[in-house]
């Protein structure tokens, strides 16, 4: 079995594929101050719940965007499964080519979906990852991963919301019934999610002009099943890209 992590700023996600079906999926929250051991003992207990052992793991892939995590999560896979894991990075065999300026800039979780929406849907591609940040990546026809554009995420806008205006309260991210707010709580979760919505169409629609009107648009991440209905580019939701991606890039590894 393959052990996939994807370290995001805000929650770690494991997968656990047998074969290539995702047999179980995990997400707990991002804490760098954890040890190798911390990380061992939860990873034990979800173990545990799905009925898997760590012997039954013989390969581990990690791709991250915490630099102080990676060497915790990296001494976790050697003392806990006695893996060396693989590493995500600019480097790695992906099937498409990095045609940024500075190929070692790009977040690995980016590498990571560009390469696993390419495998499934070719190109031209669009894929939004509503994380932390909220990113746009866009692959050619060819497989050339362009680059893209990156945005403060959904939940990073209602917290500036939240404390900056000092009557406005925190608000739970669901969809409100209609978009003209009746109240303070309605009014501030439609302009967060319909307001959001017409960002992503906007960044979308001007990235078809640069890449291709025939470009399919991809999403994934946290909130992807939340945003996605309310716009009217996204035309599919992959929330475990990542961790598929993962599970490829092992296998052109190995």
């Amino acid at each position: 079995m393959l052990l996939a992590i994807d370290i995001g700023n805000s929650n770690v996600v494991f997968g656990v594929f047998d074969g290539k079906r995702l047999r179980e999926s995990w997400r707990i929250g991002t804490k760098a101050s954890l040890t190798a051991d911390e990380y061992a003992m939860i990873m034990k207990d979800l173990f545990g719940f799905a009925g898997i052992e760590f012997k039954q793991i013989d390969g581990v892939i990690i791709s991250s965007v915490v630099p102080p995590l990676l060497p915790i999560m990296s001494e976790m896979c050697r003392k806990y499964f006695a893996l060396e894991p693989l590493v995500v990075t600019s480097e790695t065999r992906t099937g498409i080519t990095l045609k940024y300026d500075n190929p070692r800039e790009i977040g690995a979780d980016r590498i990571v979906n560009a390469a696993a929406a390419y495998k499934l849907f070719g190109g031209p591609l669009i894929i939004v990852d509503f994380g932390t940040a909220t990113t746009f990546c866009a692959v050619t026809k060819n497989g050339e991963y362009l680059g893209g554009a990156i945005t403060p995420g959904v939940k990073i806008s209602a917290e500036a919301l939240y404390q900056r205006a000092a009557k406005l309260p925190r608000v739970e991210l669901v969809r409100p019934r209609t978009v003209i707010g009746r109240d303070t709580v309605s009014a501030m979760q439609a302009g967060i999610l319909f307001g959001y919505a017409g960002l992503v169409d906007g960044i979308v629609d001007r990235m078809k002009n640069e890449l291709g009107a025939d470009a399919k648009v991809v999403a994934t991440g946290g909130l992807a099943e939340l945003v996605a209905p309310e716009t009217k580019t996204i035309t599919d939701v992959r929330p475990d890209l990542t961790l598929q991606g993962l599970q490829l890039l092992y296998e052109g590894n190995n």
